[in-house]
C-alpha cells in the first residue's frame, strides 16, 4: 500500500527540520570552542606586554619546583608557536602573530653559535631580551652546571618548515617582505643542511645535540616533507623563485613516494639510514595532513580515512602512533580539520571532545590520560621510544583546536574549502 502523499511530505519535512536543529547544533559547538580557544591564545599573548618580539610557553601552567617536568619549565617549541601565531591570525589577531614571528627573525640572525641564519627547535618563552632570543635551559643544582636539551637545542626540518608557514601567514596579513625573505632563508637552510639524495630522496631530519657535538638525522620523515612541500608550494605561489619550486618537487615526490597503495595509508617515513621504509608504524599526523597540504590530491588518497579509524581511532578521539594508548587532542583537532578539507562532516562527538580538554587556564590538554606514547624517540641519545604526550594544558592542542574550530588551513593560510577529490 503507497503512503498518502501529505505523510510523505509530513515525514519529509521533520527530516528536514532534525537535520536543520542538528546542523545548528554542530555549528554552536564548533563555534564555541573557536571563541573559547581563541580568548586562551589572546590571554596568553596579551600576558606578555607591550608590542615587542615575544614566544609563548608551550606548557604554560609548569611551574619551578617540580624536577620531573624542569627541562619543560619556561620553554617555547617552535613548532607549538608556530601554530599559535597561525591560530591568533585566524582568530583575527595578527599583530600578536607577528610578534611571535618577530621573535624568529631575531633567533635566527642572533644565534648564539652558529652564523647560518638556523633556528633551534625551542627558545625560553617570553619577551626577548634586547636582540636575541634565549635558548632554553637551567642551572642544575644537583652537580652545579648548566643543562640544557639536545632536541631543543637542536634544529629540526618540520620544525623549521612550520616556522616558515607562520612567518608566510605574517607575510600575506602585512605584505612586509621581510617575513617573505626570511621564509625563503628558512627553506635554503634546509636545502643546505638537510637535503638527501638517497632514494627516496627527501629532507632529512635535521641536526640534533648540543653545539660542540651536533649530529646529522638522516631519516626522512613524511610528516617533515609534508611541511616542506606546503611551504615551499606557498611561497612558489607568492611568486617564489627556481630553487624553492624545486624543493617543492623533492618534498612533494618523497609524499608520493610514501602513499602504499595497498594499504591506503602513508608510510611514516625510512629508517636512519635514510633508505629503508618504515612500515611498522603509522603517525596519525603523516596520515592527514597530506589531505590539507596538496590540493588537489590524488583521488587515492582519500581512502586514508578507513586506515585512520580503524588504525587511530580512541574512543571518540584519535590517538597518535596506530592501535594507540589514548587521545591526542592535537590530532584530533588535526583529523577534524582535514575532514572539514576532505568535504566530510565531523561529528559532533569530536567537537565536545575537544571542548572537554579545556583546563581551568584555558589551554587544552595534550591528552586526557595521564601519559600517551608515540612509539618514535625523542632523538638519537634515547634508549627506547621516550616521546610521549602528558596530560598538562598544551599550546600546540590549543592552536589546532583554533585551526579546526575556524576551518582554517595552516599549510596555506586560507579558510578551507572542500578539495575536488572528495569521493
Amino acid at each position: 500500500m503507497s503512503m498518502p502523499w501529505r505523510h510523505v511530505a509530513s515525514i519529509s519535512l521533520i527530516c528536514m527540520m532534525f537535520a536543520s536543529t542538528h546542523a545548528n547544533t554542530a555549528d554552536a559547538l564548533q563555534q564555541k570552542l573557536a571563541d573559547n580557544s581563541c580568548t586562551s591564545l589572546r590571554s596568553a599573548a596579551a600576558a606578555e606586554p607591550g608590542n615587542g618580539p615575544m614566544l609563548l610557553p608551550s606548557y604554560p601552567t609548569l611551574k619551578q619546583g617540580d624536577d620531573s617536568t624542569r627541562a619543560l619549565q619556561d620553554v617555547a617549541f617552535i613548532y607549538d608557536n608556530a601554530l599559535a601565531g597561525i591560530a591568533l591570525t585566524a582568530c583575527g589577531e595578527p599583530n600578536q602573530a607577528r610578534r611571535i614571528a618577530d621573535a624568529l627573525l631575531l633567533a635566527a640572525a642572533h644565534d648564539p653559535s652558529f652564523k647560518d641564519g638556523r633556528l633551534r627547535n625551542a627558545y625560553r618563552a617570553g619577551l626577548t631580551d634586547a636582540d636575541k632570543v634565549q635558548l632554553p635551559g637551567y642551572w642544575q643544582s644537583h652537580g652545579n652546571y648548566w643543562s640544557q636539551d639536545p632536541y631543543q637545542v637542536g634544529t629540526s626540518t618540520g620544525n623549521v618548515a612550520w616556522a616558515t608557514l607562520l612567518l608566510l601567514t605574517v607575510y600575506d596579513s602585512s605584505h612586509d617582505r621581510r617575513y617573505l625573505k626570511a621564509a625563503v632563508a628558512q627553506l635554503r637552510w634546509i636545502q643546505v643542511h638537510a637535503t638527501g639524495t638517497a632514494p627516496p630522496a627527501g629532507y632529512e631530519g635535521g641536526l640534533f645535540g648540543y653545539d660542540n657535538a651536533q649530529r646529522a638525522q638522516h631519516w626522512k620523515a613524511t610528516e617533515h616533507n609534508i611541511d616542506v612541500y606546503a611551504a615551499a608550494t606557498w611561497i612558489v605561489r607568492d611568486g617564489g623563485d627556481p630553487v624553492v619550486a624545486l624543493q617543492a618537487k623533492l618534498a612533494g615526490s618523497f609524499v608520493n613516494a610514501m602513499w602504499d597503495n595497498t594499504q591506503h595509508r602513508f608510510l611514516v617515513g625510512t629508517l636512519d639510514d635514510g633508505k629503508t621504509l618504515s612500515r611498522d608504524k603509522s603517525g596519525l599526523d603523516a596520515q592527514v595532513w597530506p589531505l590539507l597540504a596538496f590540493n588537489p590530491h590524488p583521488a587515492e588518497w582519500s581512502k586514508v580515512w578507513s586506515w585512520v579509524d580503524k588504525q587511530h581511532r580512541s574512543g571518540n578521539g584519535y590517538g597518535y602512533r596506530r592501535q594507540p594508548d589514548g587521545i591526542w587532542t592535537e590530532g584530533t583537532a588535526q583529523v577534524a580539520t582535514a575532514l572539514q578539507a576532505s568535504g566530510k562532516t565531523v561529528p559532533d562527538t569530536v567537537w565536545q571532545l575537544l571542548a572537554a580538554q579545556r583546563g581551568d587556564g584555558g589551554m587544552l590538554y595534550a591528552t586526557p590520560q595521564t601519559r600517551i606514547s608515540t612509539d618514535f624517540a625523542i632523538g638519537p641519545t634515547s634508549t627506547h621510544a621516550d616521546f610521549f604526550y602528558y596530560h598538562l594544558p598544551h599550546l600546540g592542542a590549543t592552536a589546532w583546536a583554533v585551526l579546526a574550530a575556524k576551518g582554517w588551513n595552516p599549510f596555506t593560510g586560507q579558510l578551507i574549502a572542500p578539495t575536488e577529490n572528495t569521493p
